[in-house]
């Protein structure tokens, strides 16, 4: 079945540069205009009536789905839907919550007209909400980079780039064995993309730059420290650990102070900096801007509602911050 995403594709346009054309509610150029006609007509593409309708009036809502699954910060998530709201009422747009995880919840909020665009975080690598996607007759931007997403707009932080910049970091002070301490093992299972994303640049530096890194997927909390203990154990050449893991960082923080004073491994982390604040003993810290992630979201999904062009892939850059004080 021909979907919107196919016809924008074969015009070179965004899909709401074809609901625009089809809706009529904003100014196209004329060329523009002939092109997606043009490849309506080729596609034989026929919208359902519940598109049409969705095309032809706004509501001013964003639909949000920020699913909370098992082993998410919530904390984070919590960051990155501010984002989105603050940029949102800034254009005097209302944010629809969608708690569903699966594409079902898109496709209820888009045949009742509820929402104009939709923004869908929590996203996995394999996510299996990417067909359901390109067919709504709506902007959806995702807040996460899936494989193979060449048809759906995508903001978020580069984790790949994350992780490669603690390895850089750690070779510049001479480390040859290194490990990160990831995320709950659930969000690993999942293969949530920044997870994959994150241990892919990780890994890569480490054999680039002919260092040994391992990924050891870590329980919140302070079950932590019996991660750290085993890693240790098994590796004892580690000198350094990268952590990226919010709900354990202050309990591996704590226990490496009291298992080796003096001779505990270098601890870099990747987190909002305001966690980093709260624990002593890092280095260096990568900063995790998540309530910018969010609002970087909003203003590109605003631009598709605005029949602006826009990058398919759209990813924040890493910086490093201060280490915080043992």
């Amino acid at each position: 079945m021909t979907t919107i995403a196919d016809v924008a594709k074969a015009a070179g346009v965004s899909i709401s540069t074809v609901s625009y054309v089809m809706s009529g509610k904003r100014t196209i150029s004329p060329e523009t205009r002939e092109r997606v006609a043009r490849a309506i007509e080729e596609l034989e593409f026929r919208p359902h009536a519940g598109a049409r309708s969705l095309a032809s009036r706004a509501t001013n809502v964003i639909g949000l789905q920020a699913p909370l699954r098992t082993g998410v910060d919530v904390h984070v998530v919590m960051q990155i839907v501010a984002g989105v709201v603050r940029e949102a009422r800034a254009h005097e747009y209302d944010i629809l919550l969608l708690a569903s995880d699966d594409a079902s919840g898109l496709e209820r909020a888009a045949r009742s007209s509820l929402v104009d665009a939709f923004l869908v975080m929590d996203v996995e690598s394999d996510d299996t909400r990417l067909a359901t996607i390109s067919s709504l007759a709506v902007p959806t931007v995702l807040i996460g980079l899936p494989a193979g997403a060449d048809a759906v707009t995508c903001v978020d932080f580069d984790f790949e780039a994350a992780g490669a910049l603690a390895v850089e970091r750690f070779a510049a002070r001479g480390h040859r064995r290194i490990a990160l301490i990831g995320s709950p093992p659930e969000v690993v299972t999942r293969h949530t993309s920044y997870a994959d994303r994150l241990a892919r640049g990780f890994l890569h530096a480490c054999a680039e730059r002919g260092i040994e890194g391992s990924i050891h997927p870590t329980p919140s909390g302070a079950d932590a420290a019996r991660v750290v203990d085993d890693v240790l154990a098994e590796h004892p050449a580690v000198t350094g650990l990268f952590v990226h893991n919010e709900g354990a960082l202050p309990h591996v923080a704590e226990h490496l102070r009291t298992r080796s004073p003096g001779q505990a491994p270098e601890l870099i982390a990747l987190c909002p900096p305001e966690v980093a604040h709260a624990v002593g003993g890092l280095s260096e810290v990568i900063d995790l801007p998540a309530e910018e992630i969010g609002a970087a979201a909003a203003r590109v999904l605003g631009a598709l509602l605005a029949g602006e062009a826009s990058e398919r892939v759209n990813l924040l850059e890493p910086r490093i911050l201060p280490g915080t004080a043992g």
